[in-house]
């Protein structure tokens, strides 16, 4: 298969790392015009230069916003007016005992990994829809499905990513436009080394820390290891592409085989 997304501009928010920031490479390697998207101005900049330098020719575009709030959107928007491809990829995460985690905190965790993506698609989506193809892409996770104990607000925030994203799907319907969400399982970044290392004792090197981690708190991964950001990236540079024109109101699962079900 060959991904041609030249000539398709792709805004991927929290992208100046990790995970967002493979799909910007993976986008951009298919030709793709890239949006790279954070709120610091001086990462945003880093980061695309890296990408301008990973892939030769890529035209990439630095927008600071901070999409957590109105403010942000619009800001993004009056840079980039339209986008062919939004991946919504920024998320925090964090473990917190469920009885401590505070009226505050769950307004932040839906907030930012879920209100964020709503307010972009309400402002892309139209465009897509009037030009009659587009794609829409929610970064979930497994904790949608297997609610971790240590992070039950993050687990609600990507539950609701995924009945946001089935609900645009249907708006979307008969339009050329798909929307999709991706069920990421536990991926090597370096938010989640610092993660690992809040369950598992921090004297460990790292490749033992990961296999103390996966063993105690992660055990049904068949995997049985974290998984690259460039592998969640493969399945997201396809659903933003051409080929995957019948995939839409998906949770498309990318997770090493830790959700213990043959569906979603």
């Amino acid at each position: 298969m060959q991904i041609d997304l030249s000539g398709k501009t792709a805004l991927v928010t929290g992208s100046t790392s990790g995970i967002g920031f493979a799909i910007a490479k993976g986008l951009a390697e298919g030709g793709a015009r890239v949006v790279v998207n954070g709120r610091r101005a001086e990462s945003v900049a880093t980061a695309s230069d890296r990408l301008r330098q990973a892939v030769a020719g890529a035209e990439i575009v630095g927008v600071d916003a901070d999409v957590t709030e109105e403010a942000g959107v619009a800001r993004l928007q009056s840079e980039v007016p339209t986008v062919d491809v939004l991946v919504n990829n920024l998320g925090i995460f964090g473990a917190q005992p469920a009885l401590e985690i505070s009226d505050d905190d769950w307004r932040r965790y839906f907030e930012t990994n879920v209100l964020s993506a709503t307010r972009l698609i309400r402002s892309y989506l139209p465009g897509m829809i009037e030009t009659g193809w587009g794609r829409v892409i929610d970064i979930a996770s497994d904790s949608a499905i297997v609610i971790p104990a240590e992070m039950i607000h993050y687990g609600m925030s990507k539950t609701a990513l995924l009945a946001v994203s089935r609900g645009f799907a249907k708006a979307a319907a008969g339009t050329g436009v798909t929307v999709n969400s991706v069920i990421a399982g536990p991926t090597h970044t370096g938010g989640v080394e610092d993660f690992v290392y809040e369950l598992v004792d921090d004297d460990l090197p790292w490749e033992e820390a990961q296999r103390e981690f996966m063993r105690l708190h992660r055990p049904q991964s068949l995997l049985q290891r974290l998984i690259e950001p460039e592998e969640i990236a493969n399945l997201v540079t396809y659903l933003a592409s051409p080929l995957a024109s019948a995939t839409t109101g998906a949770a498309v699962r990318v997770d090493g085989g830790y959700v213990d079900s043959i569906v979603p």
